[in-house]
């Protein structure tokens, strides 16, 4: 009986830590699927390589370049406005700015954010 009491209760532990553990990993993940996060860690790049591409172009002719521009130079290597389920725009300021947003190309898909960047090479998201 102390015997099957024991093995009750090491069951009962171990289904308490898993669901503890699976409600931590929802929350660090912050409820978005796999697809999701490997989508935005592309999107991440895709901002990060188009700024780099502003930097160069910058450097090159003087002025911060359009999507188009860029593209038509060969500095960006993805044809058209968007990719992996965003848009990507980009407003500038002559020689003084940029900033490259990246929307959801679904704007009813409210867990999917917008990403920006600018000449500071930082990301944000909101």
């Amino acid at each position: 009986m102390r015997s099957t009491l024991g093995l009750v209760g090491l069951i009962l532990a171990l289904a308490i830590g898993y669901y503890v553990y699976t409600k931590q990993i929802d929350q660090t993940q912050g409820g978005i699927s796999p697809k999701q996060q490997i989508d935005l860690a592309g999107v991440r790049s895709d901002l990060l390589s188009i700024a780099q591409a502003e930097r160069l172009f910058l450097a090159t002719s003087g002025a911060y370049a359009t999507l188009e521009q860029l593209q038509q130079a060969g500095s960006i290597h993805f044809q058209g406005p968007g990719r992996r389920g965003y848009l990507y725009d980009i407003e500038i300021d002559g020689n003084r700015h940029f900033r490259v947003i990246a929307r959801p190309a679904d704007p009813s898909r409210t867990d999917s954010p917008t990403l920006f960047i600018d000449e500071t090479m930082q990301i944000s998201v909101r």
